[in-house]
């Protein structure tokens, strides 16, 4: 893979299965970890503290991603400081509203300025950057996730808003730019393009770095086999 060594974006898996989790630890180009209530509940975590604290066991030198799950603002925060008291490689994920809507400025502001390690999440629009970007201001190292592929669902190109998000922040050295929720392998490129520091992605799309620059006429004559193999297997007769 000599064509990473020209990549300037960072690559962290996003996922919550820890076997998945210990899979990708083993690759030098896996720079940081990113979990979700969501991936955590779809990998069948029951007991948060319990999973946080053996990632954190066994990952203990890149950074790791943990989100507050509390709708209120009080209940958020004092997640947010238990979550950060587990380590000093975690980052707590704080959504960039509640489920009402209400924005998340004021705390993301006190938990920076107490020097939390934050990652905000759920952007989606540059006033939401401007924003968060300011709360968090120049204090303690910082996400911001803004969702392209959510963006890119819309039918929009995000990458033209991802570039000028890079711009918006780039007053600020401690706050890094994250691509999340990315679609395909071309995603990478596309953020390594766009200037940001930093992209997500789980495990099924990172699998296939293997098949960067392969040749279209071989994968063509695999795709051709794999058809006519899963046909042989299922029997099917006209």
């Amino acid at each position: 893979m000599n064509w990473m060594t020209s990549l300037r974006v960072k690559i962290f898996a996003d996922g919550a299965d820890l076997n998945g989790m210990l899979e990708m630890a083993q690759k030098p180009y896996i720079a940081g970890f990113t979990t979700n209530p969501t991936l955590m509940r779809k990998a069948g975590v029951t007991d948060y503290r319990a999973f946080a604290t053996e990632v954190l066991n066994v990952i203990r030198d890149r950074p790791i991603s943990f989100e507050v799950f509390s709708d209120d603002f009080v209940e958020m925060e004092r997640q947010a400081l238990t979550l950060a008291s587990l380590g000093e490689h975690v980052y707590v994920k704080i959504p960039v509203t509640n489920t009402a809507g209400e924005p998340s400025y004021g705390l993301i502001r006190r938990l920076a300025q107490a020097g939390v390690k934050l990652n905000v999440t759920a952007l989606l629009t540059l006033a939401q950057v401007r924003d968060v970007s300011a709360a968090l201001g120049d204090h303690a190292s910082c996400y911001i996730s803004v969702f392209a592929g959510r963006i890119a669902d819309t039918g929009r190109d995000p990458v033209p808003l991802m570039a000028a998000a890079v711009e918006m922040i780039r007053p600020y050295p401690n706050q890094e730019l994250i691509w999340a929720s990315p679609r395909e392998l071309l995603n990478i490129f596309q953020a390594d393009q766009a200037g940001c520091h930093i992209i997500t992605a789980t495990n099924d799309i990172l699998r296939k770095l293997t098949l960067v620059g392969k040749d279209l006429a071989e994968y063509s004559l695999d795709t051709v086999k794999m058809f006519r193999q899963d046909a042989v297997a299922a029997g099917y007769v006209l």
